[in-house]
This record gives C-alpha cells, sequence and structure tokens, in this order.
C-alpha cells in the first residue's frame, strides 16, 4: 500500500483504495472551485485528472485558487496544478489548455465522474449535455462569488436552487434547450454581494470589467464538496 494513501485506507478500506486507482475524474475550469476539487481528488488517491483549462494564473488569483503563488504566475492553470500535483502523489494528470466547448467535450467520454466548474452558461449546458449523452456522472457548481459564508453551499438539484443569478440563468437555458433530467448542482443559498466597481474598463467581457468579488471560502469548500460527491459516487458506482 502506498504510504501517501495509508490514512485513506484506513477511512475507505484497501479495495475502495484500489478502486479510486483506477478512476478518472474530469475538472473543466481549474479556478477557485476547480483548483480545490483537483486537490482533494488527487490527495484521495484517484488515479487520473483530465484538467480543462485555458487561463494562466494571474496575480489576482492569489487569494483562492491553490496552485496560484508568486512562482506560478504567468503559467498555465492546468500545468500549475499539474506540477502541485505531481510534488505529493502519484496521480497521472492530463492538462487540456483549453476552454471547455464542442470541439473537446469528447474528453467527457474517458472521466468516470466529471466536475463542472466553469463560469460560461453554454458550455456548462454543452457540459451536461455531453455527460448525459455519454452516461458519465457529474456534479455542476455554479456562483460562489460575492459570498462570505461557506457553511450555506448546497448540493441538490439544479430545479430547486433559488437566489443565485447564475443558477436562474443555467435553469432558463436548459429550460430552452429541452433538459428534463435532473442536473445535480453545488450552489450557494447565501445572497450574493453586489459588486459593481469597474475594474478593468478596457475589458473584453463583463467579467472582466466587472470581476466577482471573491475569497478563498466559499469556493474552496465547493471545490472539496465536489471532490467528495465524486469519490463517493465512484465507490457506489464500483459497488453495483
Amino acid at each position: 500500500m502506498d504510504e501517501r494513501l495509508e490514512r485513506v485506507r484506513l477511512m475507505l478500506g484497501a479495495e475502495q483504495v484500489e478502486k479510486l486507482k483506477r478512476a478518472a475524474v474530469l475538472v473543466a475550469g481549474v479556478g477557485g472551485v476547480g483548483s480545490y476539487a483537483a486537490e482533494g481528488l488527487a490527495r484521495s488517491g484517484v488515479g487520473r485528472l483530465i484538467l480543462i483549462d485555458k487561463d494562466t494564473v494571474a496575480p489576482s488569483n492569489l487569494n483562492r485558487q491553490i496552485m496560484a503563488v508568486q512562482d506560478t504566475i504567468g503559467q498555465g492553470k492546468c500545468e500549475a496544478m499539474k506540477a502541485r500535483i505531481e510534488s505529493y502523489s502519484g496521480c497521472q494528470v492530463t492538462c487540456v489548455q483549453a476552454f471547455l466547448d464542442a470541439s473537446n467535450l469528447d474528453w467527457i467520454r474517458q472521466a468516470d465522474f466529471a466536475v463542472d466548474a466553469i463560469d460560461t452558461v453554454t458550455s456548462k449546458l454543452d457540459f451536461v449535455e455531453a455527460c448525459h449523452q455519454y452516461g458519465v456522472p457529474f456534479v455542476c457548481s455554479l456562483g460562489m462569488g460575492n459570498r462570505l459564508d461557506p457553511s450555506r453551499v448546497r448540493y441538490t438539484d439544479l430545479a430547486r436552487t433559488s437566489g443565485d443569478p447564475l443558477a436562474r440563468a443555467v435553469r432558463a437555458m436548459a429550460r430552452k434547450r429541452g433538459i428534463d433530467y435532473p442536473v445535480p448542482v453545488l450552489f450557494s443559498d447565501e445572497p450574493p454581494v453586489r459588486q459593481n466597481e469597474v475594474v478593468d474598463p478596457d475589458g473584453k467581457t463583463r467579467k472582466d470589467r466587472i470581476p466577482p468579488a471573491s475569497m478563498i471560502f466559499v469556493p474552496a469548500a465547493a471545490g472539496l464538496l465536489a471532490a467528495s460527491i465524486a469519490v463517493r459516487t465512484l465507490i457506489q458506482k464500483e459497488n453495483a
């Protein structure tokens, strides 16, 4: 038994540890939520991670993204996360330096579970439809910015969310696409802070111009909850 996973074995048993080693999990978006999801999965003994993100580490990420340190600024988020994981784990990490879209949804086929931690509504729904089509269990993270209380993060179905502007937008587009099946999500029922300060007047998108306020607490909690859901699902799936 790998000594790095000794405490995991004490929790789950040797057979379950071996099952996790054989599993592959895809994480789309390696930011505040996705970086902690990847961290939790790697430290739990998942054998392979597929990380998808086109962004690079920026100084504004230092307050909440686990791979963001001074030495990784300017590096691709996937590559920085891969190097971090390889420093302590035997997990195999595949980096896809791209935004999730129709051109790379086939990566989901290789996963036993998938985590959505991206911001774009269209890409989230593409992700959901692909997971449903390929029969891959998944969870989507909704709005975790502009919030302070990690105890308000909930795991539920998209139809049961309320008070989250991103959830509202995803629900509306899901209806237009005819998505009538369960969509498991993480959302916060904490009312979001209104952040209206223009940080970059020349930004190409609204998010660039008026980025959400964010601290480590809520995104990290959501990422670790996503990793826990993935591990529990993989164990149950193997036992079925």
